[in-house]
């Protein structure tokens, strides 16, 4: 059992939503990032997602993009982000960590070097959004047996034929991209995330966890109403892009966490 695993096994135990976060590793700097990841379990945050800074992120918002060149400039690489989490774990055991982001530089690392780093720095998932399940022999399968969940997401246009191979070798939870489109674009609406929920859990027995559009502690409480829980990132992204202080940017994350924690 990951981390992961267990994360959701308590969390259902105790009857609660999971609120996950993403922030990008390096932005806008290493240290700030660090201090940032380090205070994200007191606000609240359930599962952290690390974003893995990378040239092309076709999958992300301006927003994120902009995070991602900041870390590049500020000289994140991959083994800055693996060291991250290593220091990050000398203080936390428990958080899982899943890292976000392209197979790009995965690629470049090589699979099996960087599925050995992972494990050893304390990655617990990864969620590579360029990589369909087609491609599972190329990273997801040996990401497994690695002992990381692999984490798959599902769209308002993943329909009823394309689900099953979706969801096939999906561990961990599974994704729901709340709208169609780049992250941070549209507001989340969970009237319409409801029945697509629904229907994704008609077909598996991971958590669903909602991301995209979701920017204030209303929205995150009620997309958690109709999922197992919440993501957020461009709004937390926004404020370090605005120089937020880490403390204040915390205060911010713990009323989404809060919201969420209601749903």
């Amino acid at each position: 059992m990951t981390r992961i695993d267990q994360t959701f096994a308590n969390l259902r135990a105790e009857g609660r939503k999971a609120f996950v976060t993403y922030i990008m590793a390096g932005d806008p700097d290493y240290a700030t990032s660090l201090d940032l990841m380090r205070g994200l379990p007191a606000a609240g945050v359930d599962v952290i997602e690390l974003g893995m800074p990378f040239t092309d992120p076709m999958a992300d918002g301006p927003t994120i993009q902009l995070a991602g060149q900041r870390a590049l400039a500020s000289g994140q690489t991959l083994q800055k982000t693996l060291d991250m989490v290593a220091e990050f774990r000398k203080s936390d055991t428990v958080t899982p960590i899943v890292f976000m982001g392209y197979y790009n530089p995965i690629y470049s690392r090589g699979v099996a070097r960087f599925l050995a780093d992972a494990k050893a720095a304390g990655v617990d998932g990864l969620i590579v959004v360029d990589l369909p399940p087609e491609e599972d022999d190329e990273l997801c399968i040996p990401a497994q047996k690695a002992g990381l969940n692999f984490i798959r997401l599902a769209t308002p246009t993943t329909d009823d034929k394309r689900l099953p191979k979706v969801l096939q070798n999906t561990s961990g939870f599974v994704y729901y991209v709340s709208i169609t489109g780049i992250t941070g674009a549209a507001a989340a609406q969970s009237a319409e995330v409801g029945p697509e929920v629904a229907r994704i859990k008609s077909a598996t027995d991971l958590p669903v966890i909602v991301g995209f559009g979701i920017r204030t502690p209303e929205t995150a409480e009620a997309i958690a109403s109709v999922a197992d829980g919440a993501v957020v990132g461009s709004a937390i992204v926004k404020q370090v892009e605005n120089g937020t202080p880490v403390a204040d940017i915390l205060s911010f994350v713990k009323s989404l966490a809060d919201g969420t924690h209601r749903g």
